[in-house]
């Protein structure tokens, strides 16, 4: 883990992301939304695991959907109505961070 502004984040790690990288987060029916598309399951369950990892460091969860190398990561705050906040906008940045 490293630490930015004392939030622990995870280091990158080695993965083949074969969706567009300029595929970026959408906001849709008060969610923050990205689809990401891998080389296989496994590089795809180890990316949902380390986004786990940043999750609970910052006390923020996401909603998952995963198909073999299919994920797509959800994010909105239910302590505020089920809307997307800047708790959601932050992690999204550092799930981003995982995959530079």
């Amino acid at each position: 883990m490293i630490f930015k502004e004392g939030v622990a984040q995870a280091a990158p790690f080695s993965c083949t992301l074969v969706s567009n990288p300029s595929d970026m987060w959408t906001e849709r029916d008060n969610r923050l939304i990205r689809e990401f598309r891998f080389k296989d399951f496994q590089e795809a369950f180890t990316f949902m695991t380390r986004v786990a990892f940043l999750a609970e460091a910052h006390g923020h969860h996401p909603t998952f959907v995963n198909t073999f190398s299919y994920v797509r990561v959800e994010l909105h705050t239910h302590d505020a109505g089920g809307v997307v906040t800047q708790k959601d906008h932050e992690l999204a940045r550092d799930i981003d961070g995982l995959l530079q």
